[in-house]
């Protein structure tokens, strides 16, 4: 898509502006989409001792020279007790129904949904609603009962901490893993642009749980994840080229990326 990836130190602030190094020299950047998050965005303002952000690019931002897509407190629309209202957001904004539904979900912090979700633990998913990378959740159909019984007393602590959902079923694909080639559960996040239109590429990431029976495709918690194509209008010749040059899969493993070959 022409967009540059790059980490905190591959660029600089001079006069507030935001520069990116290169082997040409400094570029200019105008526009960024960051995946730190907001403590850690730039050590002047923030956290003292980040090493991830960029010193004085809120000092840039504040002068209009660089644009962040993903402005400093947007992350709230991440936390899960948002995610119920979200129906309710599109028909106030937008004036039109929710093409997809919700995912069922329970806020713990309303004593009724409370009630249902401790009857039900063993049947559901918790989460919580800060929670991030497949940490801080249960799930109740794969929990032993002292792990239910941990949640248990979790959320009569801090109620509002919490959300529930039911357990998903997720789709499962051949994958290869030590043993061989084995069914693992998968997951797909798409990729949508939205300009003056909205767009969908062909493609997307897939997640996958490597570990036999797990729900969880998180990276931080051992997933990994398979390139994701949509095959168009072209020759099985073109298509099976742009297979086997697209299939691969890579695994996170305490810090490395383990990249295998798909099929």
């Amino acid at each position: 898509m022409g967009v540059e990836l790059v980490e905190g130190q591959d660029l600089v602030v001079k006069d507030k502006f935001v520069y990116m190094r290169t082997t040409r020299g400094l570029q200019r950047v105008d526009v960024i989409y960051r995946r730190v998050d907001d403590d850690f965005l730039d050590p002047q303002v923030f956290r003292r001792n980040s090493t991830l952000g960029c010193y004085g690019l809120m000092e840039a931002y504040r002068a209009g020279n660089v644009g962040i897509c993903n402005a400093v407190g947007t992350g709230v629309a991440d936390d899960k007790s948002v995610y119920p209202y979200v129906p309710e957001m599109i028909r106030f904004y937008l004036g039109e129904e929710p093409i997809l539904k919700n995912v069922p979900t329970w806020m713990c912090r309303k004593q009724d949904d409370l009630q249902h979700v401790l009857a039900n633990l063993k049947d559901l998913v918790v989460k919580e609603v800060h929670g991030a990378g497949g940490y801080g959740m249960l799930i109740g159909p794969a929990a032993t009962q002292a792990e239910i019984e941990d949640f248990r007393r979790a959320l009569l602590a801090n109620p509002a901490g919490y959300i529930a959902q039911p357990t998903l079923s997720l789709s499962s694909c051949p994958t290869y893993v030590d043993a061989g080639i084995a069914p693992r559960h998968i997951d797909l996040r798409p990729f949508v642009l939205s300009g003056r239109e909205v767009q969908m590429a062909a493609g997307g990431l897939t997640r996958v749980a490597l570990q036999e029976g797990s729900l969880v495709v998180n990276s931080s918690q051992g997933g990994g994840t398979k390139d994701t194509w949509v095959l168009g209008e072209h020759s099985a010749g073109a298509a099976t080229q742009s297979q086997s040059q697209s299939q691969t899969q890579s695994q996170s493993m305490g810090g490395m990326t383990q990249t295998q070959g798909g099929f």
